[in-house]
């Protein structure tokens, strides 16, 4: 089930730790995504538009591949970051439920960290509308690797829901007339400096929804778990994550 998606748009509140804190996608994620939606188009992908693109974390791989790249997003200040970011790409404001293209408009869909903000019913058949014949949708997520002790532990210090992007990432709500038609998974890790850890829990939409002094509580905890925790106490901390792929055609 979709999230409250009013909590879709309060990323811009903490542009900067989301720009500074979120990973990017490994090159094999692209890789695969672009093998297999070329050959079920049969030819080489002309367009892409990736949805819900954020401050451009995908986005500016796409643009390192492919000569016309847009973006969608509907928060203005991650639209001004990316735009920022990725100089040369389109972004227009929109959601994945209402996408300002024409029919038939291009040949891939990208939709990274987003989906499950998503209503799946009315965002498959706006995806549907605004490909080409042959189109693929790529879903895609960077999931944090929780058979890891210290990162299992770290989610339970942030409090997320348990489960939510899990479940969601694992085996996405997929209506026609769009199919799933693989799904991969791929070991991924980032470096990261603690204060870009840190960015990275107060970048997460259940935290900048906190108040105040539950924010102040939470930064409290977190600096001592970093000091408590072998795994964090050098100058840079490898977190590992799986990144996984959905992919979805007619």
């Amino acid at each position: 089930m979709a999230r409250d998606p009013e909590h879709a748009i309060t990323f811009g509140q903490a542009v900067d730790a989301y720009d500074r804190g979120r990973p990017g996608y490994p090159a094999e994620a692209l890789d695969l995504i672009v093998e297999s939606a070329s050959s079920r188009l049969r030819r080489r992908i002309v367009d892409v538009v990736d949805v819900g693109a954020g401050t451009g974390k995908l986005t500016s791989a796409l643009a390192a591949r492919f000569d016309r790249v847009r973006a969608v997003e509907p928060d203005d200040a991650m639209r001004a970051r990316l735009l920022a970011n990725v100089p040369g790409v389109t972004a227009f404001p929109g959601t994945a439920e209402s996408i300002p293209l024409p029919d038939a408009d291009t040949d891939l869909v990208t939709v990274a960290q987003a989906w499950h903000w998503v209503d799946p019913v009315r965002a498959t058949a706006e995806v549907a509308r605004v490909l080409r014949p042959g189109g693929t949708l790529a879903l895609v997520w960077n999931i944090r690797d929780e058979r890891v002790p210290w990162v299992r532990d770290l989610g339970e210090l942030m409090g997320a829901s348990p489960g939510v992007d899990e479940n969601d990432s694992a085996d996405p709500p997929l209506p026609g007339p769009l199919l799933r038609y693989d799904h991969v998974e791929l070991p991924f890790s980032t470096s990261l400096t603690r204060e870009q850890l840190t960015d990275l829990v107060f970048s997460r939409s259940y935290v900048i929804a906190l108040d105040d002094e539950r924010k102040a509580d939470l930064r409290t905890r977190l600096r001592d778990f970093l000091d408590a925790t072998p795994e964090l106490t050098g100058e840079r901390i490898e977190l590992p994550y799986v990144t996984r792929v959905t992919l979805a055609a007619e």
